[in-house]
């Protein structure tokens, strides 16, 4: 049965763990951490989510994208799993745009990514993929990639000054901006 994720804060120390290799697609735990993840992102209005931040260190994470509360204006999606993903390429240009967690509740900030990504992984029916995501989603790829190397996104910050409630964001922020 799928059930929704407690979720690591701030301050667990396998939010700063860098996670294992996922060598056995087969095992039905695996999974079952999978559709676990996908229940999580959806209950907790995540756009997507590591395995990290469930307490499993695992180079898995899921790309969920889809308007709902903390991202209104996100595109929608499939949730895909991404196992043992790796970054193979990126653009030059650097976009900065507000970024919450859910390990990291009531904060957001002025994360500077790269604006498009060519990525590699393995889905969870053991084939690999190979794409080049772009904007929001790499944005979310990034985010997701830096919890399995032990980052938060309050690494990336280039000032503290970066950072503001998420009362703030959706107050201020939100309502003047049409991507996200």
């Amino acid at each position: 049965m799928t059930e929704s994720l407690p979720i690591a804060q701030l301050g667990n120390s396998i939010l700063r763990q860098q996670a294992q290799p996922v060598d056995n697609l087969g095992d039905q735990r695996l999974q079952k951490l999978i559709d676990d993840l996908i229940a999580t992102a959806v209950e907790s209005n995540g756009v997507g989510i590591a395995a990290p931040q469930v307490s499993q260190s695992y180079r898995l994470f899921i790309v969920a994208s889809r308007p709902n509360l903390r991202y209104p204006h996100a595109p929608t999606m499939e949730p895909t799993a991404m196992i043992n993903p790796r970054i193979i390429a990126h653009s030059s240009e650097i976009v900065k745009d507000w970024e919450g967690c859910l390990c990291v509740p009531g904060i957001r900030g002025l994360v500077p990514r790269f604006q498009a990504i060519e990525v590699e992984y393995t889905s969870r029916d053991g084939q690999q993929h190979r794409q080049e995501l772009t904007d929001f989603v790499a944005r979310i790829f990034q985010h997701e990639y830096d919890h399995l190397d032990g980052l938060v996104f309050l690494d990336r910050l280039e000032s503290t000054r970066d950072i503001i409630t998420e009362q703030e964001y959706l107050q201020r922020v939100l309502p003047t901006t049409s991507c996200h």
